[in-house]
């Protein structure tokens, strides 16, 4: 074994490791490019599920609204509707 000045022991690296470690290297970049790919995928796929829900809240909201109109012009269709009590009924 080989030790240096602070007595820690040094692995002398032949061919092997270095061919080695040159090889995890490469994978280790290519998974963080990969890593990148799908992260930028993810926020692209959280904003479209953002716009995706604001439109569904949207038209809940349409809906609720238009629903809201109709109850109101029946209303005023029976007001209109009401029998005048001097009129008589035939």
């Amino acid at each position: 074994m080989i030790y240096n000045r602070n007595g820690r022991r040094v692995i002398v690296a032949g061919w092997a490791a270095r061919e080695m470690f040159a090889t995890v290297t490469a994978e280790r970049d290519w998974l963080k490019q990969e890593l990148a790919e799908v992260r930028h995928d993810r926020d692209e796929l959280r904003a479209r599920l953002v716009e995706l829900l604001d439109a569904i809240r949207n038209r809940r909201e349409a809906q609720a609204e238009l629903a809201s109109l109709y109850r109101e012009r029946e209303f005023e269709r029976a007001q209109q509707a009401e029998r005048d009590p001097a009129a008589a009924l035939n």
